[in-house]
């Protein structure tokens, strides 16, 4: 047997240790390496699957000859399609009657649609403005975006394409009692939940005993809402001066100043603390023996709500940014300064 002497031992253990340590530094080297392989395959996986494959409702199945359901798409016929502005149209899109749901309170008293793109699979949820009437017509006015996929794909439809709808969803839900007065803000299309709102609460359609004004921004008059909206608004505001008010604004008045071909008031700037202080504590319409008391005392002693919609700046300088996913998030904008809480505010 041949044995080494002590110092060549010595050399020949520090070889062993010095060939494992390499092994285990190579093996610790390689397996960072795949980890890291590893972590970028399943980050890219999950990223190409958030981007290319279909989440639940985009790939909710196509039905013909069941209710118009959240659960699955219906077939809607696409007949009538008219311009409003440079960038705006009203659509109708009718399904069978036989397919309408028959428990009208999913339709109250606001609610919307989820509309298809088929061609990137990509879905959005629209208002119809006046619900949907007993033939399955349902009236939209849809703005086109840029960047907006599934509004200007909308927007390139002829009379007769075929439309894919998901719903109905409720948006807000609404009770007579709850509020003496309710303040509705909105901007460019926001207007159509509220038009959809005002279509079903106002006296005559409700036991509602309290007070809706609406305070509505464009950035120029030729952006404001077409007859089909301001019209029936503009009426029964008229008639019922105790019950309903609106107030129309725009960023500026261009080249059409003056030449509205609808009669109303229009006032230049945006909406903020001195418009929504002055909608809540005009005593016009109140009863004489209201203006016997200090108007933050009117404020304070009715119960007030608040509805915001229409673009992500406008609402977050009215009422504060969105939460994560479009949740609520806490009241922000002219709204916090008021000093108003969550519990009166709503972002739809």
């Amino acid at each position: 047997m041949l044995r080494l002497k002590p110092g060549f031992q010595v050399l020949a253990r520090h070889a062993g240790f010095r060939a494992r340590g390499l092994t285990t530094v190579n093996a610790s080297r390689s397996l960072r390496r795949a980890t890291a392989t590893l972590l970028i395959g399943c980050t890219s996986t999950a990223i190409a699957a958030y981007f290319l494959l279909p989440d639940i409702s985009r790939g909710a199945p196509t039905c013909d000859n069941i209710p118009l359901s959240p659960s699955h798409f219906t077939p809607a016929k696409l007949v009538s399609s008219t311009i409003t502005s440079s960038g705006t149209k009203i659509l109708t899109l009718a399904i069978p009657p036989e397919l309408l749901p028959e428990e009208s309170d999913l339709f109250a008293p606001i609610w919307s649609v989820f509309i298809k793109d088929d061609d990137i699979q990509v879905e959005r949820p629209y208002t119809p403005l006046d619900g949907v009437d007993e033939n399955g017509n349902m009236k939209f006015w849809i703005k086109r975006y840029q960047h907006g996929e599934v509004s200007r794909w909308l927007h390139s439809k002829q009379v007769g394409d075929i439309i894919e709808i998901r719903g109905p969803l409720k948006t807000w839900s609404w009770n007579d009692d709850t509020w003496d007065e309710i303040i509705l803000i909105s901007g460019g299309t926001g207007i159509t939940p509220f038009y959809q709102l005002l279509r079903t609460v106002l006296p005559g359609n409700s036991s509602f005993q309290g007070r809706i004004t609406l305070l509505h921004s464009s950035k120029t008059l030729s952006e404001l809402p077409p007859h089909d909206i301001l019209d029936p608004l503009l009426k029964f505001a008229q008639h019922n001066p105790e019950k309903f008010r609106l107030k129309f604004f725009v960023d500026s008045f261009g080249e059409n100043k003056g030449q509205s071909s609808i009669d109303l008031e229009v006032h230049k700037g945006p909406i903020g603390k001195e418009s929504i202080r002055g909608a809540l504590h005009s005593v016009s319409c109140f009863p004489w023996w209201r203006g016997l008391f200090s108007q933050d005392s009117d404020v304070s002693d009715r119960k007030i709500l608040f509805l915001v919609c229409g673009p992500e700046k406008m609402v977050e300088a009215i009422a504060g940014p969105y939460g994560r996913n479009y949740s609520q998030g806490p009241v922000g904008g002219v709204l916090q300064s008021l000093g108003y809480k969550s519990r009166q505010v709503w972002k739809l």
